[in-house]
């Protein structure tokens, strides 16, 4: 990796960390495009893997700092804590093993997709102007959360996420828990959860002709960047405007999403 590629990839950990902060995610869905469009994709099949583990890992530094903050806020909520976080880590295990079973470049389409659909829901909320929950509307039954915890965590495993961008709209859906506090109390989740996925990530990166060090180097590099963007855009979050917050969201994934379709294509040779 050259010195410039080495900037390019903290760049990527400030950006990531900003997504993080305002959406309530780990800031993968910007980090496994970004690092591809930057340094390219040596392996078709095993590469995104690389960058899945790094991503898996820089997603724990992201949730710190932005969940603290978040915290201040009053938007952690300890009770849904206790219920998300032990069926959240079995199905984020199970996810992440589901992985290894997929090549590089059909991880970076079904994330594209995921991308995709995510925005399609989050201009439909702009677009309806509905109003944030109130706390008399919650249902946040123990069910629910495990349900909820469930499909996050296993998506997440799969594509190489923290899991906080499907917990958060899961959480308003089922659960109609607030907007900032499903923001709030995600990455918290993702502060006790991700490092068991980093670590099953990085002990089978062998499987797919990867090393376990490059994949923390990377996260190393994006980590310091991280972090201030995560304080960031966990601040933004508590003074922007519901449907702002929203449209924003909506720009950085929409845009990561089309990199990511272009690089899965050339990856599987359809151009």
């Amino acid at each position: 990796m050259t010195g410039v590629e080495m900037l390019e990839v903290g760049a990527i950990g400030v950006g990531a960390g900003f997504l993080g902060g305002l959406a309530g995610v780990g800031g993968s869905m910007l980090i496994l495009p970004a690092l591809g469009l930057i340094l390219g994709y040596p392996d078709a099949k095993g590469t995104q893997h690389l960058y899945m583990a790094a991503a898996i890992t820089t997603n724990l530094v992201v949730a710190l700092p932005a969940s603290l903050r978040h915290a201040r806020a009053g938007a952690v909520r300890v009770d849904l804590l206790r219920v998300i976080i032990p069926a959240m880590v079995v199905a984020l295990v199970v996810g992440v093993l589901l992985s290894n079973r997929l090549a590089g470049w059909e991880l970076v389409l079904a994330l594209a997709g995921f991308q995709l659909s995510y925005c399609g829901w989050s201009l439909s909320q702009v677009g309806h102007r509905r109003p944030d929950f109130e706390p008399g509307q919650e249902r946040a039954t123990v069910s629910r959360l495990v349900g909820s915890a469930g499909v996050s965590g296993l998506v997440a495993g799969v594509l190489g996420l923290g899991g906080g961008v499907l917990l958060v709209p899961v959480l308003q859906v089922a659960c109609r828990v607030r907007l900032r506090q499903a923001i709030g109390t995600s990455s918290a989740v993702i502060c006790l959860t991700v490092g068991v996925g980093a670590a099953v990530k990085l002990m089978t990166l062998g499987q797919h002709g990867q090393v376990w060090s490059e994949g923390l180097m990377l996260a190393g590099i994006m980590s310091p960047g991280a972090v201030v963007g995560a304080w960031v855009g966990a601040s933004a979050t508590h003074r922007l405007s519901l449907p702002v917050v929203r449209v924003l969201i909506v720009v950085l994934l929409g845009t990561s999403a089309v990199v990511l379709i272009r690089q899965g294509g050339r990856s599987a040779g359809w151009w």
